[in-house]
């Protein structure tokens, strides 16, 4: 079975999620970039679903860029062609029945392309929502190991367990 991919619309993200619009806003539109891909990074890791971002070259001069950064598939178009077109290309090219592809983007004129290429869209707010959802999942996972004591088969006293776990770490 293949797997579910996620187109992002880089720009069209960073225009939608307040953070991002802060580092904008800050004219630092490399650190709302790299912040993105940094969250599709959490996004695939958890969800296992190839993420492609894509980005209109307009804001960064030169040919056409691919590259990966955090096995996050990442997309500058070419010159004269947006991130819409790409998209739209990307959709029909990756299509297969075994395999769902979804494009977060809130360009409405967007939507109606993908979804004549049969895919799925989520909006920026949609993928924002997730992406929280996400977050707070991976924390609970990260307290619950933190919080887990090691297991001993035989009950020792508190002051006992103390003891030994001193001495397991050299400590007298």
């Amino acid at each position: 079975m293949g797997k579910n991919i996620l187109i992002v619309d880089g720009y069209n993200i960073i225009g939608a999620w307040p953070e991002l619009i802060a580092l904008r806003d800050e004219e630092d539109l490399e650190a709302a970039r790299d912040r993105l891909i940094e969250k599709m990074a959490e996004f695939k890791a958890y969800t296992d679903y190839r993420v492609i971002v894509v980005f209109d070259a307009q804001y960064v001069p030169g040919t056409e860029t691919k590259f990966k950064n955090k096995k996050v598939e990442v997309i500058f178009t070419k010159k004269n062609e947006t991130a819409d077109e790409r998209i739209e290309r990307l959709a029909i090219d990756l299509s297969r029945r075994d395999r769902k592809i979804y494009v977060a983007t809130s360009d409405y004129t967007e939507q109606w392309q993908i979804f004549g290429q049969g895919a799925l869209r989520i909006s920026a707010r949609e993928l924002l929502v997730e992406m929280e959802d996400i977050e707070k999942n991976i924390k609970k996972r990260i307290e619950t190991i933190q919080h887990k004591k090691p297991f001993s088969k035989i009950p020792l006293k508190e002051e006992v367990a103390e003891i030994f776990e001193k001495w397991r770490r050299g400590q007298r």
